[in-house]
């Protein structure tokens, strides 16, 4: 009985996940539960960041009974609210500050070579975003979605 591995071959190229040019990034992952009459509801909810370094990127929060499952909700809403981003030299092109809730987030154009001057949740917008230089600032809130919300904000504000 001759084994054919060709035709196994072309059975897994069928369910292979095509390679998405969109790198994704999980900021943080909550456990939330809820009182009801029959117990406690366990839920989680995931912040994604999904960019493709080209100077696109979005963000999305997933909730789901798995934290599997919000990820891969988070990414989908990530990639549904994609933003442009125009990039000057590997840098943004003036210098933004934005109120968004209790957060106030300060990003400026950074030298060429200074690298990403950034805290966490800028650090990640930023970064999948493709932009090499900069300078933020995070005043105020304390709290990764909002910042991260605010940051999204103002990159989205800038002009081409």
């Amino acid at each position: 009985m001759a084994y054919n591995n060709n035709q196994n071959q072309h059975k897994n190229e069928r369910f292979e996940k095509p390679v998405s040019e969109f790198t994704d990034k999980v900021l943080q992952i909550k456990r939330v539960s809820k009182k009801t009459k029959g117990g406690n509801q366990i839920h989680f909810t995931a912040l994604v960041v999904s960019g493709d370094k080209k100077s696109r990127v979005g963000v999305g929060l997933g909730k789901a009974k798995s934290v599997a499952d919000a990820i891969q909700k988070g990414i989908k809403k990530a990639q549904k609210s994609l933003i442009e981003i125009p990039i000057v030299n590997g840098t943004i092109s003036s210098s933004i500050q934005l109120k968004f809730k209790g957060g106030i987030v300060l990003i400026r154009p950074g030298k060429t070579g200074s690298g990403l001057i950034a805290g966490g949740p800028v650090r990640a917008v930023v970064e999948l975003a493709g932009i090499k230089d900069i300078v933020s600032k995070i005043i105020g809130s304390r709290n990764k979605s909002i910042n991260v919300w605010a940051t999204l904000k103002a990159l989205s504000l800038l002009q081409k």
